[in-house]
């Protein structure tokens, strides 16, 4: 279990969560993650095929859990089910920001509406939901946590939507953080590596650009889910209590290799 040797098993015990993408990829392992250490999770997605069954995983560990299915662009849609969330578990203490769309189109074949969508999807859609649980996380202190990526970092070829999207995700990160203090709210972002065994990395890579990855990581591998996952529960514990406004790099160091051989587009 993600985590599980890494945290005490009770560190989010009584604490109540909301994980938009928690259906599926990292976001299904920070739900997974969430629930073993004692945290009722809400995962919320488009298509409900890809939440119940790992809703039903999430109350095979001993804790609830809710699937909801909603779009994150659609604001007023976001705010309902937020509150069925809150009301449902009386309490929200965490969000996670993890829905997000992508693929590979160099910029001057992208449209207007493929460029807009992976933006509606990624960087409104974080503000939708962390906005409308901004109410409920007042109540008791609480923890926003924003998945970026490492591709706003250098050019990224044909990932122009994408990383435009994941850097204003980091500025709302950091804005958010200095807003929301005072509230006692604090509110970070992870930034991932190509990660291993995800929907991402099987649609956005080559065998020639994994091996090359690999060879340039300083640390040897790629990100896994569980690296991402304990990544989460440090951002959302109290041993992370004077961080906020941060955007955590977990990707073994391979962005700031400037040599990096970009996937072409």
């Amino acid at each position: 279990m993600v985590g599980i040797d890494v945290f005490r098993p009770d560190l989010l015990k009584g604490r109540a969560a909301f994980i938009t993408g928690g259906g599926t990829g990292i976001c299904r392992g920070i739900a997974l993650a969430f629930a073993a250490h004692g945290c009722d999770v809400a995962i919320v997605s488009r298509k409900a095929e890809h939440l119940e069954p790992t809703a039903a995983e999430i109350r095979a560990l001993g804790v609830r859990a809710l699937a909801l299915t909603g779009d994150v662009r659609d604001g007023a849609a976001v705010q309902a089910i937020v509150n069925d969330a809150a009301s449902s578990f009386g309490r929200l203490d965490i969000v996670v920001n993890g829905a997000a769309g992508n693929f590979i189109c160099a910029a001057e074949h992208l449209s207007p509406n493929g460029f807009g969508t992976v933006v509606d999807i990624d960087l409104k859609g974080t503000f939708n939901v962390s906005r409308a649980a901004l109410p409920h996380l007042k109540t008791h202190g609480g923890s926003v946590v924003n998945i970026s990526a490492t591709l706003q970092y250098l050019a990224t070829l044909g990932q122009v939507h994408a990383a435009a999207a994941k850097a204003g995700v980091d500025v709302l990160t950091r804005t958010l953080g200095a807003e929301w203090g005072g509230y006692g709210v604090r509110v970070n972002g992870i930034a991932p590596g190509p990660t291993d065994d995800t929907e991402g990395v099987r649609r956005l890579s080559t065998p020639e650009s994994r091996a090359q990855m690999l060879a340039q990581c300083p640390l040897g591998r790629l990100t896994t889910i569980e690296d991402v996952a304990n990544a989460a529960l440090f951002l959302v514990s109290d041993a992370a209590a004077f961080i906020t406004g941060v955007t955590l790099v977990v990707d073994g160091g391979l962005w700031s290799k400037s040599d990096r051989l970009f996937q072409q587009a």
